[in-house]
Parts: C-alpha cells; structure tokens; sequence
C-alpha cells in the first residue's frame, strides 16, 4: 500500500472515529478535528469558548501539530495555562491542496502518537 493510500485510509478512520464520539456521526470537517486537538492541548473541556479564544485554540492546535516538522517549538504556559509557541522556521509557500494533505498528515500523525488510532 503507497503512502498515499495509507494516510487516506488512516484519515477516513480517524474523522469516522471522531465524527462518532463527538458529532452524532455527522463528519467532521479538518477545522473542527484541529479545532478538537487545540482543545485537547488546552486540557479545558468541559467550558464554552469565545470566538476569540475558538482562533486561538485552532493556532494552538496548528503550532503543535506541525512542532514535529521542524516548524515550531512549545516555548511556555501563560498563567492562564494557554501553552505558547514559537517560530521555528517559516513555512514553504503550499498550494490550498497541499495544505490541506500537510494538516491531514499531521493530524492523523498525532492521534497515531496518542493511540486514538492505529
């Protein structure tokens, strides 16, 4: 199976799983799955966000997930317990398609690494 096949397969698992405990089945689209990591890494479930706190839960969520790709690092927690990062080396100009398959990638990377999936 190429590597392409594997992480499609991976992904439909990953947003089957997800969609089932967290959605009522209807499938979750990238933005709430990243949006889910960011709460995740937050470690405050159980509270409603504001808009303004929702943007930065998606910006956690992207900072950690690519922070094994060389393009981030975890710097601190603030007082309020948000973690920080910071700028490791700017990402490469990507296309939306390749965007979405780096953020899928990564995605399924992380729940392999917290084995929600296998």
């Amino acid at each position: 199976m190429s590597r392409d096949e594997k992480l499609k397969e991976r992904w439909e698992h990953l947003v089957e799983k997800l969609s089932g405990q967290f959605s009522d089945g209807d499938p979750l689209e990238l933005d709430g799955i990243i949006y889910l990591v960011g709460v995740q890494e937050l470690g405050n479930y159980h509270r409603k966000f504001k808009k303004d706190e929702k943007v930065n839960l998606m910006h956690i969520a992207i900072c950690r997930l690519l922070e094994p790709y060389g393009y981030y690092d975890f710097d601190f927690f603030d007082d309020e317990g948000w973690p920080h990062y910071k700028v490791k080396e700017q990402l490469p100009p990507l296309k939306a398609g390749e965007q979405t398959v780096l953020m899928k990638e990564a995605l399924v990377n992380y729940f392999l690494e917290k084995d929600y999936i296998t």
